[in-house]
Order: structure tokens, then C-alpha cells, then sequence
């Protein structure tokens, strides 16, 4: 549940912070009325991204065997790919995510072209988050918990996304983005080392020194109950894994983690920098 509520909380604040830039700027622009067209073109395309997820899931569903690890091998290293990109892709290019936005409504001169720039925008983040919780839930013990994590993250990323725009820069959300920067990767390594264990299985590796297990923890916490449950959704964590699957795990996250919080990073200021454009058009509408 702890992956799926990170996910979505991230995913959905940024969500709403798209439509808080969109909203704010058309009511600034004595375009308040058009406001319908932005709520159409997200809610055509947060229905569009809950059926794919729903015939992606019972696909997945019902597959077993050599499909079913290279299916589920294949799904992790795209959302690790896909998921480190938005990591730094969002870094770098918060700053003029706003202005995009705004150009893009200055040249949308009817409802049609409006509601597009709306189904665009959310349509990217919601197909990132279905990739994102079908990854969790490989790695989840139940898949009501990815649900009722993602469900409860949607409804925290709803409330701060109404709360950034109604109430200013009284909350610093560049703490935030790097606190769930950092989470993430952390999934991300989680997921690496998911995809090489699948595939591990996949071609029936199964002796050597790499397959070993460097610790195995038959008891406690660690191996069973909910700290497991939530240590394995979240980080990858496993009671015995192989040698391969830690290398692949620290062989992702040590590079990828310190360039992400390395100094002079390009972009260090711009999560603040996009809180900023969505609320100030908001202040002085």
C-alpha cells in the first residue's frame, strides 16, 4: 500500500497542479467560463487511463509461467525507466512548465483546442501512474492494497492541490518533491532489481554464487507481517534474495540517487518555482 499511496500522492499533486496553472490562468484572462473544457478534456482522460488500467490488470490477471515473469520482468524495467525519467524530467523542467501551459491556452482560441490541451496534460501523468500501480502490484501482496493505497493517496493530492490553490505559497512543496524524488528512485531501485530477479527465473538460472542469497531472515518482522509487506511494496524489500538481485538493486540506486541529489543540479529550485506560477495568477484573478 505504501507504493501506490507514494505514487498517486506524488502523480496526483502534479495532476492538480497542471489543472491549478490552467484554471488560475483562464479566470486571470476573463476566460473563466471555459473553465468546463478543462475538467472535460482531465475527466476524459482519467476515465480513459482507469479502463487501460483495469484491461491491463485483468490481462496480467490471468497469465502464469515463463509469460507471466517475462511479462511482469518487462513491466518493471519500463516503469524503472519511465519512473526515473519523470524524476529528473520533472526536476528540470518545472520552471517553464507553467509558461508552456499558458502559451499553449493563449493559442487555444476554441472550447475544442482547450478541452486537448486538458486531456493531454492529465492523460501523460495518468498513463505514468497505471504503469506505476501495475508495477506495484507485481510486487504487492494483495492487490486490494494497491487500490486502497493509490485511492488514498488521489484524495491527499486532491486536498494540497486545492490547498495550493486556494491558499497561496504558504506551502512549500519544493520539500516535498524532493522528499518523494527521493522515494521514488528508491522504488525505482526496487523495481531493477524486481525485473532482473524475473528474469533471473525466466531463463531458469537457478545455481551459481550470483543466485545465492548474501542474508536470509526466517523470522521477525523482517520476513513476515506488515513491515515486510510494506518494505517489499516500497523498496524491493525481500527475507532471502539473491546476490544478483542486491547488485542489480545498489547498481541502479547509487548512480542514479546521487545524481539526483547532487549539487547544482539543474532545475534544484523549479518544484518551488511551479507552486509559484500556480498560485499566483491564482491571487491576483
Amino acid at each position: 500500500m505504501g507504493s501506490s499511496f507514494l505514487i498517486t500522492l506524488r502523480e496526483g499533486l502534479e495532476i492538480s497542479l497542471v489543472l491549478a496553472i490552467l484554471i488560475s490562468y483562464l479566470v486571470k484572462s476573463s476566460r473563466g467560463s471555459e473553465q468546463k473544457a478543462v475538467w472535460l478534456g482531465s475527466g476524459i482522460a482519467a476515465l480513459l487511463c482507469v479502463a487501460l488500467g483495469l484491461a491491463f490488470h485483468l490481462i496480467a490477471g490471468g497469465l502464469n509461467g515463463h509469460v507471466e515473469q517475462a511479462v511482469e520482468g518487462v513491466l518493471a524495467t519500463l516503469a524503472a525507466s519511465v519512473l526515473t525519467w519523470m524524476v529528473f524530467w520533472m526536476r528540470k523542467n518545472a520552471r517553464t512548465l507553467g509558461g508552456n501551459l499558458r502559451a499553449k491556452i493563449d493559442a487555444a482560441t476554441t472550447t475544442r483546442a482547450l478541452v486537448v490541451i486538458a486531456f493531454i496534460a492529465v492523460l501523460r501523468e495518468g498513463l505514468e501512474t497505471v504503469l506505476f500501480l501495475l508495477s506495484a502490484e507485481t510486487t504487492s501482496s494483495s492487490g486490494g492494497e494497491v487500490v486502497l493505497g493509490g485511492m488514498i493517496g488521489l484524495a491527499v493530492a486532491a486536498v494540497l492541490g486545492y490547498l495550493v490553490y486556494a491558499g497561496g505559497n504558504k506551502l512549500n512543496l519544493k520539500t516535498f518533491f524532493n522528499i518523494t524524488g527521493i522515494l521514488l528512485v528508491l522504488f525505482a531501485a526496487g523495481l531493477a532489481g524486481k525485473a532482473i530477479h524475473e528474469f533471473r527465473e525466466l531463463i531458469e538460472w537457478e545455481a551459481g554464487w550470483l543466485i545465492s542469497s548474501p542474508w536470509t531472515i526466517a523470522s521477525g518482522p523482517f520476513s513476515s507481517g506488515w513491515v515486510h509487506d510494506f518494505l517489499k511494496a516500497l523498496f524491493g524489500w525481500a527475507p532471502a534474495p539473491e546476490r544478483l538481485r542486491v547488485i542489480a538493486y545498489f547498481s541502479y540506486l547509487i548512480p542514479v540517487l546521487w545524481l539526483y541529489l547532487r549539487k547544482g543540479t539543474p532545475g534544484g529550485n523549479n518544484e518551488r518555482a511551479t507552486t509559484t506560477e500556480a498560485t499566483h495568477s491564482t491571487s491576483n484573478a
